[in-house]
This record gives C-alpha cells, structure tokens and sequence, in this order.
C-alpha cells in the first residue's frame, strides 16, 4: 500500500513509490515493509512503501524505478536494517550500488570517516541531501560520513548518477546525488529498543519512539536516541558518538502539513590529523594497525590527538494545496559543523620506544625545538553555519503534465583557525614575526604563526520545468535553471597561502534540461537524458587565477531501461558526461596554485538486477563500467601534465561489481554480498604524476554477512517483535592496501580492517 500526504509534488526522487507497483502482484504473498522515504522535489513528500513477499523488489538490495529518467539505485529501509552494519553511515550503505566506490573503514565497519566516489567523481563532485536538502562544508562541498546522520535515522536511499531534472537542486549535481530520506511516520505507536555488539569493544545502544496518529490532531512524533563507542581496530583510535533526532508532523487546517525536523550529532574520535597512514618502518615495528601511542612524550599519544566534530540540521516545512491544481512546498532550514581537532605536528616519528624527532617545522616553514623536550603541535578550529530557504510550487494541468517552478537561497559563514601549540604544557606559542627576508628558495616570506580565516557564500538557483504528458506512457520534461554563487574570503594570514588574501568572485551559468520516459506496458521502460550540470567551486586556500570567473561545468548524455516483475527487476545504462573547466591544484599541498587545466571526459556503462531463484532465495548483482580520462587537448598542458592533469583521471575506478546471495522467508532473513572495487591510479605512487602502469592501486574486495531471526510469538504482551542478528564484515579476512602518499618504500599507507563479528537486538513494544 502506498500512501501519500495530500501535496504530493514531486516524482524526480520518489522513486520507491512504484515498487509495489512493479508488476502482477503473487497470490496470497504477504505484504513486506521495505521502509519510509519522502521526495526531494517537495523534499518532505513521504511515502509509504510495500512490496509482496516472494518478489524481487522485496528484496532487491538496489533497483530502479520504471519512471526513472536518469540512471538510479534505490536503496530500502529494510536494506539498511537487515543487511549493513548498525555502527555505519550513509558511505557504508551506498557500498553496494554500482559505480561506487566507497572503500571500507580503516579503523572497522562506520568507525572512521570514508571517501567515496561516483563514476570516478570525488567527493565534492557529486551532491548528497537530507529530505531534499544539500548539505557540504562550507569550504569546500565535501562530506564528513560519520558526522551527521548515523545509519538508524536513514529512512531510505536514492543514488541517482547524472544531474537530474532542473528542480533537482545542489551544489554539484552534474557528478549526480546521493539523497537521503528520513522515515516517514508510524500510524501506531511503537517503542523500539536496540543495541549491538562488535569487535574492538564495539558498543551501541539506542531507543526510538514513534507516537503514532495524536488523536484529535493526526500528529505524528518520532524520537531516536542513540549512542555508541568503540575502541577501533587501529590502536589507541578510540571512537564515540551520541546524537539526538526529532520529527514531529501535523496537519495545518484541511489542506498544509508542517513538519519540524532536528538532528544534533556530536563524536569523538582520537586519531592523527595530519597523516595518511603507518609509515614503512612503523609497519616493520608495530604492525599494519598502528596509529597512536600510549607516550604522553610523542607527537603520537592517543591524548594529543583529538577531533570533537558537533552537528545539527534542523528545518520547518509548510506544504500546502491551494486549489485548481496549486500545490507549494517552502523548506526553511539551517545546518551547522564544528570541528576542534588538536593534534601531534608529526606523530610519523614514533619508533615504538620514542620519537626520532620532536624538531618540527612551523606554518612559516622554519623548523623549532621546543624547551624542555615539550611535544610540539596545533589546534586547529573549522566551524560554519548555512542557513537557506528552498522553495517549490507546482502546478497540474489535467492531463497536459505538470509545472513545477521555485527558488533554492542559501548563505553561509565559516571560521577557521590554525596556531601552534605546546602540548605537553597546553599553551598556545605566541605569534612571532620575522622582519627578515624569509625563505625566499621557496618563495615564502615568515609571517605570524597564527593563521585565521573568515569566509562566507551566498547563492541562488531558480528553475522551471514543465512535465509533460506526451502521449501514452511517454513523459518529456523540458527545464531550465540559473546558478548564481559568490564567495568571499578575508584572512590575514591564510594557512596554506601562508600571506594575507582578500578576494570576493562570482560564478554563474544557465543549465538547460530535457529527459524522456516511455512506457512500454507495465513492467518495462526506457528513458533518455540531456542535461547541462554545474560545480560550485570553493578555493578559500589557494592562490587566484584569472579564470576563477569561468564556471566549472558538464554535458551529460544518458540513456537507460527498467525492467520490474515478481522474479526479476533489471536495469541498464550508458552515459557520456564532458567536464569543462576544470579547476585543479597546480602547485603543492603546502602552497596550492589552482588553474583551469582544461577538461575530461568520463563515459560507461552501468547494470543492476535480483532475480527470485524460489524457496525463499534470490540473487543479486551489479557491474559498473567507468572510463575517465583528462582530455588530451587541456589548456595549461606543460602545467597541467606536471601536475597529473593528463592522462587518466586519478582515483577513479575502472570497474566495480557486486554479488549476492539473499534469502528472505517466514522469520529469516539472510544475505551474504560481495563488492569488488577494480585498480585506480593514485599519482602519489609515482615520480612523474602521470598515471602509469606502477602507479594504481590493487583492487578492493570485500564480503559481509548478516542473519538475523525475528520472534513474533512471545510470551509477554508488552513486547511485540524481537529480533537477533549476527553479522560478520569482510568476511574472508582480506588485508588489501587502499591508501598510499607516496612510492610504496617510502609512503604511508592504510589497510582494510581484519574481519569483525557484529551481535543485534532489536524489541519493539
């Protein structure tokens, strides 16, 4: 059964609601929950999804919907709960889906922050929301995956790979979206409580509570209260978090539902800020987990290095139907991040007894020994605070289609800070300025050490589309949409610049859109997209160029077929995406030198399918095929090759593909998934920063398990449903490396966690 609120806006993202459409319904199968979602276009959209027991769509891990105009895979509640890890985040859920590429967790399963890329696109060049709401720091559009929202508030998962429809709003669409949804109300009251544990003293706990229907109101209150800690695999990486959600949703009159939404998040992590891994001689000496010491003497004890990341996003919404088709949706909302790390300047010169070296080098590259063998290190602050408001409006024109029009605001201010500190006496080391010349070999001249910068943004995107009703089955969607964003910066001494900057620029472009959606019957479609995307580019610590007014921008090119019955659903693609003006780092990480190297192009092809082999069994799998290389012809060649801009696109995968086995009947569920992460170049690894045949990485394997029985003949009244799960993460115990800084006798590096073992119980009441 599906269920709408009366505003239904828009479908771009609701793309659950045709699951239990999918095709012939079996006889006598029950129904199964896969989950809440809502819809980004009228981001708080929600809806209730169910499918037959015994279909592939009740248990397809990923999946498309037949009303897809852009390649997508849709990710269920039920998914998240039964088939990945209780400690993980929105990274560890996408692992599955094709074409990414989200390498598992050093320190274990959703126990350290994880990159991910999307068809060879970064982190940064793809937009990822909440309930429709793009959300990225505010220096640069990247995501921290353990900071904001902890797998148990996730209602479901939309990844769609290509820039959508004009009304699909963010800050880097044309890489694509990860979206996701918060649940949706219970009808019934419900009290859940859960708790997992896992290897490395791996603890977490939680309650939620789901009012129901409010008699006399129809409002609706959900709670979730969660906690967890764990020592990490990686020694002395010890990881807490503890975060608070509400939603409360109430009809406003016969014809507006409001609803007020809260998630504060705060974690704790000891960790290395500012390395990338165990060095070769640490390896040798402490094994492949080291990370941080027990010597209160070395830049490398657990206790002088430290992050403490806070979040919150909270929004209200009104959506409201005026009549004669009108339907709007405003979004007014706010998001915030702070970080306060404290950190060891060089915890590499650990040996096991001692540091080699507590001599270090300071912001302005002069190298300094404290007194009293004090240990030297920095405090380092990055706060921001967004605030937007999003409005949508649609209008039906009986059978002729669907107008939807509105304007996405946003603004946001940002303070950072870097100074040196004396960490064994706690204090702050006084600011010196030398009047000499400064290290002019490297072109630098000494300036304080203190570092501070205030920035801040501000953008606009209006857009218009018109969904129209062509003919039987057919849907084409003609749109347009104007990206307006201006950034400012203003800091004294910048810390990677290490000089004053000053600088306020603008970047603008007008992005056209068309999709098309033919039906062919009931269980089979395809579609076809062209659509113009833009990169909103953040370059707050680099040096200025004089293209930084010429927009970063993409042509998308996709075509792709659904297929949806009770024992298969199938889904294929091929896309051609060219990046132009590409904004890259030219010069070092300690003085970067952003230039338009020119552009790339990637290009692949992409399947998804579950198929039901009977008795409670099922198979899935996935292939992406991706292809990404800087274009031959790039402006700034002679820099750009110095820099690695020619040649293939570094860190992105050339393939990826997934397999799984799931069983799913009377009070089992099952499922045993296999994800394979092909070779990528790094560039660290060589001498020319090209990608060459001794500069890719070894491929990625991973497996996961999870069990789980649920009791519903209990003795008690009060308790309702209780359920055990067991789960055991990289299952064949690989070792793979999967970061590397520099040649391997010399570099840094990361592994993959060992295997782990995961025990759940979940009661509801």
């Amino acid at each position: 059964m599906i269920r709408h609120c009366p505003f239904a806006l828009n479908k771009v993202l609701l793309s659950l609601a045709t699951i239990a459409a999918a095709g012939p319904q079996l006889a006598h199968a029950d129904p199964v929950d896969l989950g809440t979602v809502g819809g980004s276009g009228g981001a708080a959209t929600q809806t209730s999804v169910n499918a037959d027991s015994g279909t592939a769509a009740a248990v397809a891990p990923t999946q498309a919907n037949l009303s897809a105009t852009q390649p997508q895979s849709i990710i269920s509640r039920a998914f998240i709960e039964n088939s990945t890890p209780p400690t993980g985040n929105f990274n560890t859920i996408l692992a599955i889906a094709p074409s990414v590429a989200s390498t598992p967790a050093t320190n274990g399963p959703g126990l350290s922050d994880q990159k991910m890329t999307l068809r060879g696109f970064q982190d940064g060049e793809y937009n990822v929301t909440f309930d429709g709401i793009p959300f990225g720091d505010a220096n640069g559009p990247t995501h921290h995956s353990t900071a904001y929202f902890p797998a148990s508030v996730i209602g479901g998962m939309v990844v769609e790979r290509g820039p959508g429809n004009a009304s699909n709003l963010g800050y880097s669409t044309y890489g694509g979206s990860v979206n996701m949804f918060s649940k949706t109300p219970s009808a019934t009251r419900l009290i859940s409580a859960y708790t997992s544990l896992g290897s490395w003293g791996t603890n977490l706990e939680g309650v939620a509570f789901e009012s129901g229907r409010m008699e006399g109101s129809d409002a609706t209150l959900q709670v979730n209260l969660q906690r967890m800690d764990s020592d990490g695999y990686l020694t002395r990486n010890a990881i807490a978090s503890k975060n608070l959600t509400v939603k409360y949703q109430r009809p406003l009159g016969d014809n507006s539902v409001m609803t007020l939404f809260s998630t504060i998040n705060y974690i704790r992590t000891d960790t290395p800020d500012n390395v990338d891994g165990t060095t070769v001689a640490q390896v040798k000496s402490l094994g492949k987990n080291y990370s941080l010491n027990d010597d209160p003497g070395s830049q490398g004890y657990w206790g002088f290095n430290r992050e403490g990341k806070r979040t919150d996003m909270d929004y209200v919404r009104v959506q409201s139907s005026w009549g004669h088709g009108w339907e709007t949706d405003n979004d007014l909302y706010s998001y915030a991040y702070t970080n306060q790390t404290t950190a060891g300047q060089d915890p590499t010169q650990w040996n096991g007894t001692a540091d080699a070296s507590l001599q270090y080098s300071d912001m302005n590259k002069k190298k300094y020994t404290l007194p009293n063998g004090d240990v030297p290190g920095y405090d380092k602050l990055n706060a921001y605070r967004v605030w937007g408001d999003i409005f949508k409006a649609t209008r039906q024109f009986g059978d002729l289609g669907l107008l939807r029009t509105g304007l996405w605001f946003e603004r946001a201010d940002t303070s950072r800070h870097n100074f040196e500190k004396d960490l064994t006496t706690g204090d702050i080391l006084p600011g010196v300025t030398d009047t000499a010349t400064g290290d002019t070999a490297n072109g630098v001249v000494t300036k304080s050490n203190f570092a501070h910068q205030r920035s801040g943004w501000h953008q606009y995107q209006p857009f218009v589309e018109f969904e129209w009703a062509a003919a039987p089955g057919l849907t084409v969607t003609p749109g347009y949409k104007y990206m307006l964003y201006d950034f400012h910066l203003d800091s004294a001494m910048n810390q990677k610049a290490l000089d004053a900057q000053h600088y306020d620029w603008t970047y603008h472009a007008s992005l056209p859109f068309l999709t098309v959606n033919q039906k062919l019957g009931a269980q089979d479609s395809v579609y076809a997209q062209f659509a113009k995307g833009m990169q909103l580019i953040f370059l707050g610590a680099g040096t200025q160029d004089s293209q930084k007014s010429v927009p970063e921008t993409t042509t998308n090119l996709q075509l792709g077929t659904v297929h949806k019955s009770d024992n298969l659903t199938v889904d294929a693609d091929l896309y051609l995406i060219t990046v132009n003006n590409l904004e890259e780092n030219t010069g070092t990480t300690q003085l970067p030198d952003y230039q338009n190297v020119g552009g790339a192009v990637y290009k692949g092809a992409e399947a998804e399918a579950t198929y039901v082999l009977g008795h409670g069994f099922a198979a899935y799998a996935n292939v992406g095929l991706n292809d990404a290389n800087y274009l031959s012809s790039n402006a700034n060649k002679a820099q750009a090759a110095t820099a690695g801009y020619i040649g293939a696109v570094p860190n992105a995968p050339k393939y990826t593909y997934s397999l799984g086995e799931l069983f799913n009947q009377g009070h089992w569920d099952e499922s045993l998934l296999y994800k394979h992460i092909g070779t990528q170049c790094n560039v660290k690894l060589g001498t020319t920063g090209l990608c060459g045949s001794t500069t890719h990485m070894p491929a990625v394997d991973n497996i996961d398990l999870n069990a789980s029985y649920t009791f519903t003949a209990l003795p008690t009244p009060y308790l309702k449903r209780l359920k055990l799960q067991l789960s055991v993460f990289n299952l064949t115990n690989k070792r793979t490396l999967i970061e590397a800084d520099a040649p391997l006798a010399t570099s840094q590096s990361q592994w993959e966690a060992p295997r782990s073992f995961m025990v759940s119980v979940k009661a509801d009441f």
